[in-house]
């Protein structure tokens, strides 16, 4: 039986011997963290934290030494700025910021590297550990790197000019979702059906096609979520420093740590949506949810 979309139903095929699911997948099977097949807008939005949730530890024990490390980066580069500077309070705070922005970029293309291979395996009931999720991130590293400075220009190109005059910001930030949407399953599409940069690009823009509006509501979502976290985060050196003080490397260390955990906890998250929104459009687009099983007799 066909849908609307032009695709046999698992119910009229039942008697066929179709199943339900991509190659080693069953949809509905115990255990799965993501339904392998067409989501609601609201599955869009929380299936990300469930999917999260199955991977915690592993997501925890693979990024949290990373982040300490970036941390750490952090205060002994501005420590080293301001001895440059003679403890000048403009060098620390340059210091303090290229530093924090550089490790920023760099976490995030860190996390991106492991959550999205532990996302996909996630999908597919598949085992994967540490050693498994370092060993995908280094086998596209290159195209992943080019993800990451494409992704970053484009940013910076539409955000940066419409930053000053602020009755254009609005509309440039809902012009980035779109264009963040055309390619939102690049990632999903690199760690799960190889190729270079390019051809992952052109692919996830086939499967964004008719949903760009949908997706760029999502993302408009996730930087929402950002928003409500840092001020609550970003305000907690300055009730402490109510308390104990103004000490410029306390809240300098506690400033820089809580804008790298925001980009941490944003950049899984985002990881995180951009593998269930592949899932969303591949079965949408390629009737992804079903299969045929190899050898099955149909009478």
């Amino acid at each position: 039986m066909a849908d609307t979309l032009g695709r046999v139903s698992s119910a009229g095929a039942g008697g066929a011997g179709l199943a339900v699911g991509p190659v080693g997948v069953v949809g509905g099977s115990d255990g799965e963290l993501v339904p392998v097949r067409p989501l609601a807008f609201r599955e869009l939005l929380d299936l990300p934290f469930a999917l999260i949730q199955g991977h915690v530890r592993l997501l925890a024990g693979l990024i949290a030494p990373v982040y300490v490390v970036a941390v750490g980066v952090v205060v002994g580069v501005t420590a080293a700025g301001s001895g440059v500077t003679g403890g000048s309070d403009d060098g620390t705070a340059w210091a303090a910021i290229v530093s924090t922005l550089v490790c920023a970029w760099l976490l995030r293309l860190f996390v991106r590297g492991v959550a999205t291979p532990i996302g996909l395996a996630g999908v597919h009931l598949r085992a994967i550990g540490w050693r498994g999720a370092l060993a995908e991130m280094r086998a596209r590293f290159g195209a992943l790197l080019a993800f990451q400075g494409i992704y970053t220009l484009i940013g910076a190109g539409v955000l940066i000019p419409a930053t000053p005059l602020m009755i254009t910001l609005l509309p440039a930030i809902v012009w980035l979702s779109w264009l963040r949407a055309k390619r939102f399953a690049v990632l999903p599409v690199l760690f799960e059906e190889g190729g270079g940069y390019r051809a992952a690009v052109a692919r996830a823009k086939i499967l964004a096609v008719g949903a760009e509006w949908q997706i760029a509501g999502l993302w408009l979502y996730l930087r929402g979520l950002l928003l409500v976290l840092v001020v609550p985060v970003l305000g907690i050196p300055l009730f402490l420093s109510d308390f104990s003080g103004t000490h410029r490397w306390a809240v300098i260390v506690l400033v820089t740590a809580a804008a790298l955990l925001i980009v941490t906890f944003t950049e899984v998250v985002d990881s995180a949506t951009r593998v269930v929104a592949y899932v969303d459009r591949r079965c949408r687009r390629e009737a992804w949810d079903i299969r045929i099983p190899v050898g099955g007799r149909i009478r």
